[in-house]
């Protein structure tokens, strides 16, 4: 966020601080924030399912696992890319790697019939709710 502040003139010690912070967050903290991230999730409930609409540009079918465990639906996916210049005196080599994970505590789902797919770019998971019986009611008196 420093890197956004604008700059004053006269500014030494300012500038060495930035470049620092600059320095810190770039190379020690990289890789503690950069390598986790979350995609957007649109969550509907129907009268029978909830619907689960996941964007997940870029991935690949089998680069995407979803996995349901203890009430608790998993969506994940992992993205290895790198681009590489086969000359000697290359300018610029880059290697992208990403690993994206959403959690979403669900206990009434029935697990054997979800329903998922993938389909530009969006991954949808149909979701059907168990059909527990309401128990019946019985009202018990205060005295």
């Amino acid at each position: 966020m420093a890197g956004l502040l604008p700059r004053r003139k006269n500014r030494d010690l300012g500038e060495m601080w930035d470049s620092f912070n600059d320095f810190f967050n770039d190379n020690f903290l990289a890789s503690v924030r950069g390598d986790i991230h979350q995609f957007r999730t649109d969550i509907k409930e129907t009268g029978d399912q909830y619907v689960i609409e996941a964007e997940m540009p870029g991935f690949e079918k089998e680069a995407i696992n979803v996995e349901y465990e203890n009430n608790y639906l998993t969506i994940s996916a992992k993205r290895e890319a790198s681009s590489k210049d086969e000359k000697e005196n290359y300018i610029r080599q880059e290697r992208h790697y990403g690993e994206f994970v959403r959690r979403f505590f669900v206990e009434d789902i029935d697990d054997k019939t979800i329903e998922a797919t993938f389909n530009n770019g969006v991954l949808t998971l149909k979701c059907p709710k168990l059909m527990i019986s309401n128990p019946d009611r019985k009202r018990i008196e205060i005295h």
